[in-house]
């Protein structure tokens, strides 16, 4: 059996679909592509895939990951072409690796968001910033399946700041815009509960919804603060293709003259 793990994004309107809905799209695009894939046993045999630590319904995202496990083998990149190809566009498959390593989603540490404000002014932002990262702890409420939960949004936050957003349409209002490293804690602390810490310690609320951006998600790395690439360790597993072109290039040389 032969894994592959995949990098897809959810852009434009596609942000909205909830991780269903998503999950639909991929099945049936699974099936267009002809992809051997293995399956569950019991009465109701799935597709084998393994999805890792989606993005919210509504949030925009340029690094989900999942796995899929084939009964034959096949190219990576060739594979994340047709499945590309049978993908409605935003819902776009923009990596892939044979899995050599174990425990992909335990390096979904960390993720790397941006959060666009507008109509928020960016001086305003990075004063809402300066008292946020200044408190111990912002204490913030979620609607739950089992009522309202209070948590803490500070603790998980591994870097916040606020800078302006290039305007690239005349008449533009101001917009800030904020680029937040969080780390995957349980309770999980999203974007839109910062945005609650925020209004909480200086009262920024945006006129209309933040628009939130997934750029990146990884293992965080505490000593730069970066966010890295899981798929890197497959890779770097990757047997190493041997070089032939010496050993051509001697056997193809022409022999010199007779003495």
């Amino acid at each position: 059996m032969q894994r592959i793990r995949l990098r897809y994004t959810k852009r434009g309107r596609l942000r909205f679909t909830s991780h269903r809905d998503f999950q639909r799209a991929f099945e049936r695009a699974l099936r267009r592509a002809e992809v051997p894939m293995a399956y569950s046993a019991g009465f109701t045999p799935h597709p084998k895939v393994s999805y890792a630590n989606a993005a919210p319904t509504g949030t925009g995202s340029e690094a989900e990951y999942l796995e899929i496990a084939l009964t034959d083998r096949r190219d990576p990149d060739k594979l994340r072409e047709l499945l590309d190809e049978s993908l409605p566009a935003g819902l776009d498959i923009t990596d892939a690796v044979e899995a050599r390593t174990s425990g992909l989603a335990d390096r979904l540490t960390a993720s790397v968001w941006e959060l666009r404000l507008e109509g928020v002014e960016p001086r305003d932002a990075e004063s809402a910033v300066a008292a946020f990262l200044a408190a111990e702890t912002v204490e913030v409420q979620r609607k739950t399946k089992n009522g309202m939960r209070t948590f803490d949004a500070r603790g998980a936050v591994a870097g916040l700041e606020a800078g302006h957003a290039a305007s690239d349409r005349s008449g533009d209002g101001p917009c800030a815009i904020l680029r937040l490293v969080v780390r995957h804690v349980t309770p999980a602390v999203r974007p839109d509960d910062v945005l609650s810490g925020l209004r909480a310690v200086a009262d920024l609320a945006p006129p209309v919804p933040a628009a939130v951006t997934r750029l990146a998600q990884g293992l965080f790395d505490e000593e730069s603060g970066t966010v890295t690439d899981p798929l890197a360790p497959d890779r770097e597993a990757a047997p190493a293709v041997p070089s032939t072109a010496a050993g051509t290039a001697s056997a193809t040389a022409p022999e010199g003259p007779a003495a």
